[in-house]
């Protein structure tokens, strides 16, 4: 890790290394520039522009309107939502999932940080494949492990995994594979032979798999993507990261979950008790009714995703600055290249912003194999995703 120039009088250079030199990877200077201009069309971030279901939210208020505004006492999270997922997840996957294979978090960045947390330590490494949220970067770096990128191939304009580059990039110190499917950003699905190849590996190797299957209903065909839940069995070394933040337009609630095997179960629930001892009641009755009756939400904001991209790649392949790979096989994103190879595209986003007044990601936020893309969310009403790809072309 790239050590920081701090200053010996401050508090800071006390601070753990791993803390201290951990960069904020983020949009803030994009966002800076971008109030200056009132008609911004802001697709950086990964939400819609969809406010949560209203059963939802009328579903956490009743709960508040109650009193239940004190602990949950079980850390896994509450039985009825414990009890809900289980059955959710088993009837979407076509398998049996216990009750005891899920914990309930704040987020599935508290998620992601549980995952972690229980495997990796410092002289220790996670292999993960990029191009990747630059989250599960930073969290395997703070936690004093090595992380050691392995890039997804493109050819021929598809994204592919090299399952045998992936493999070797792993050595003794290695105690995490980590994987994005469907990837964020660019929308990559791992199919059900890569995932069954992955718990193989695990099997042989001792090496823990982590999937990040946030955007798994937002999939290009049927209900939802391959999970690693479908191959791994009760006691493989297996943990899903998923939430309710993008399939049911949740992203402020902060409630997500993980999966893992059972007799991990009470190690998460006491790492749950001295982080952030559980997740609050009425968001936990949010999530219920979200897995009660929420199902054409999800679908919904599928199809949602499903039109933005389309709209995108009508709009944006009628340009001849603009060359877009295969389309993406699931997710809320387009991402291409804006920039010659090598080159960082992150002085066009900040152009863009001022000349389309487009809000872009950069690609090299999502690492150094991507320096030269962009990242769109497309999980917007079409008629803004067409007005940003048109006042794109119209500049580019």
């Amino acid at each position: 890790m790239k050590r920081l120039a701090i200053a010996e009088n401050t508090a800071l250079a006390h601070v753990r290394g791993a803390v201290a030199d951990v960069e904020t990877d983020n949009i803030a200077l994009l966002a800076e520039k971008a109030g200056e201009i009132e008609d911004v069309i802001r697709l950086w971030y990964g939400e819609s522009d969809v406010v949560t279901p209203e059963p939802i939210r009328q579903a956490a208020t009743e709960s508040l309107q109650r009193g239940e505004t004190f602990y949950v006492p079980q850390m896994a999270g509450h039985p009825a939502l414990s009890a809900e997922l289980a059955a959710y997840q088993s009837k979407l996957h076509g398998l049996d999932l216990g009750i005891d294979r899920s914990t309930i978090t704040p987020g599935g960045m508290q998620a992601v940080h549980l995952a972690l947390s229980l495997v990796l330590e410092p002289g220790t490494n996670a292999v993960y494949v990029e191009p990747q949220w630059p989250n599960i970067r930073h969290s395997i770096q703070l936690s004093g492990a090595e992380a050691r990128p392995v890039a997804l191939d493109m050819a021929d304009g598809r994204w592919s995994l090299d399952l045998d580059r992936l493999f070797d990039a792993c050595d003794a110190r290695t105690r995490a594979i980590v994987f994005s499917t469907p990837s964020n950003p660019c929308g990559w699905c791992a199919s059900h032979e890569e995932l069954e190849a992955l718990v193989a590996f695990s099997r042989r190797t001792g090496i823990w798999i982590i999937s990040d299957e946030m955007y798994n209903r937002l999939s290009r065909s049927g209900r939802a993507a391959p999970s690693l839940l479908q191959h791994a069995g009760d006691e493989d070394l297996a943990l899903c990261i998923n939430g309710f933040s993008k399939a049911w337009a949740m992203t402020g609630w902060r409630v997500g979950w993980l999966n893992h095997p059972a007799s991990v179960a009470p190690a998460i629930r006491a790492v749950t008790q001295y982080v952030n001892s559980g997740t609050s009641p009425f968001v936990q009755a949010g999530a219920l009714e979200a897995l009660r009756n929420g199902e054409d939400y999800a679908l919904a904001m599928r199809d949602r995703c499903i039109a933005g991209l389309d709209v995108a790649y009508e709009r944006l392949g009628a340009s001849n600055a603009i060359r877009l790979p295969e389309i993406p096989q699931g997710g809320m994103y387009a991402f291409f290249p804006l920039a010659p190879e090598g080159v960082d595209a992150r002085q066009i986003c900040l152009d863009l912003v001022s000349t389309a007044h487009v809000g872009l990601a950069p690609g090299g936020m999502f690492g150094r194999s991507t320096i030269n893309y962009v990242r769109m969310c497309i999980a917007r009403k079409t008629e803004m995703v067409a007005a940003a790809c048109d006042r794109m072309a119209a500049v580019l």
